[in-house]
């Protein structure tokens, strides 16, 4: 997923890392910004390459490179030419210079902790994981967790949190990441709290907070399958059910900040009890504590209430691969209230890409033929072919990638746009 550093220290082509834009697509944003953009993304490119694409003079991309280059966040790269197999001058590139900024990404799930360190190009430095028991914590609990995480992974690194420009956040639940506030979450009991100042100030970096379905969504948009589309929709199923969205290369939050809540959108009025209080969610039919809840009912499995939702899931799937008809029938009825939420996408917004992630995505009949045919009935006819769906069982650093992304984002934006603070408290 993510290039990395080279053991021995020795350079690297580096593929780049975030949104491929077309070229002559953006001309509201500031011409630096737009350099820097492009530099990242290509990983390495020429002054003249850079001129074509944005539509502007080359001396306008050497003022603007002259300044990325004095601030020191590109620098020259030599290249060889194609054909040149070593002989004759190398080319000059540009490049992100790779240690002028280090980030952290972590998420924070209910069952691990997982977090990742990567240089300013993007290149992972350092990772780490932790598990824990899957209950609520109170804030201190958990700032507690994510300092002791980030000085194991800053250990593995060699690093010092002096080193960091910033850090990427993300937890499941309800969040506004423009203002830090967790309104809720299941990993913590209170309700509204501001993480993103409570550990900025706890770690004394600058902390950017995010739902952790949006981090899925950053990772494939800046290291992934979305890093040249404009418009796809990412949907998680794990122990909720979450979704991002990009529209023309950016990720979209809604007017507050908290839109996508594919999970509690309602698919049954007056239907089964979410975690998140309410009745009838989507997430309460998919969700893995929604499965076990169907199984230990429909299988008469209350002897097994003590276990772990894990061992019950996999209990579960034993049984409908072996042919259990109770077993194969919850996944079945979970399929169908899946189809509905994903046909619901398609009819609102139209992706060019639906992608399904998360470690659910191993239980293959939620996304079966019996599921795919279901959302091209509830899909609009148009006559024109539905967008792709494509499985993307990614590992819990996924998530803590795209935290990270989050932190280069807002790093790069401190340096780059007028106004800007992303500062410790």
């Amino acid at each position: 997923m993510m290039p990395q550093v080279p053991k021995d220290g020795s350079a690297e082509v580096t593929k780049g890392c975030g949104p491929l834009i077309p070229p002559l697509s953006e001309i509201t944003r500031p011409l630096r910004q737009q350099v820097f953009d492009r530099v990242r993304a290509a990983g390495q490119i020429p002054r003249v390459q850079l001129a074509k694409e944005l539509g502007v003079s080359p001396a306008s991309v050497t003022t603007a490179t002259q300044e990325l280059m004095e601030a020191g966040l590109i620098e020259e790269v030599s290249v060889l030419r194609e054909g040149d197999q070593g002989r004759g001058r190398p080319a000059v590139a540009l490049g992100v210079r790779p240690d002028a900024h280090r980030v952290v990404g972590m998420k924070l799930s209910d069952r691990e902790h997982t977090a990742v360190i990567v240089d300013f190009a993007g290149r992972l430095i350092a990772d780490d994981t932790i598990p824990r028991r899957p209950d609520v914590m109170d804030l201190n609990s958990l700032l507690d967790a994510t300092e002791t995480l980030l000085d194991r992974v800053c250990a593995k690194a060699g690093l010092s949190r002096s080193d960091l420009s910033a850090v990427g956040l993300g937890v499941p639940g309800f969040v506004d990441s423009s203002s830090g506030r967790v309104f809720w979450s299941p990993v913590l009991t209170a309700r509204d709290v501001a993480l993103s100042s409570a550990a900025t100030q706890r770690l004394g970096l600058p902390v950017i907070v995010d739902n952790d379905a949006n981090l899925v969504t950053l990772a494939e948009l800046w290291f992934g399958a979305g890093r040249r589309l404009s418009d796809f929709a990412v949907v998680t199923i794990e122990h909720g059910v979450g979704m991002g969205y990009v529209i023309n290369h950016r990720i979209y939050r809604g007017f507050t900040g908290l839109g996508m809540e594919l999970g509690h959108t309602k698919v049954q009025l007056d239907g089964a009890l979410c975690r998140c209080g309410q009745r009838g969610c989507l997430e309460a039919y998919v969700a893995d504590y929604a499965l076990a809840r169907e199984a230990t009912t429909a299988l008469n499995w209350t002897n097994k209430e003590g276990q772990s939702i894990s061992i019950l899931l996999e209990s579960l799937y034993d049984h409908a691969k072996a042919g259990n008809t109770a077993a194969r029938s919850i996944f079945r009825r979970a399929g169908r209230y899946l189809a509905v939420g994903l046909s619901n996408v398609i009819n609102i917004f139209d992706p060019e890409l639906i992608i399904l992630s998360g470690e659910r995505m191993r239980y293959d009949y939620l996304y079966a033929n019996e599921t795919l045919a279901e959302i091209k009935n509830l899909a609009i006819a148009t006559g024109k072919p539905l967008p792709p769906i494509e499985i993307h069982a990614w590992g819990d650093l996924l998530w803590a990638h795209g935290a990270a992304a989050l932190a280069l984002s807002a790093v790069s934006e401190d340096r780059l746009l007028p106004g800007r603070e992303l500062a410790a408290q």
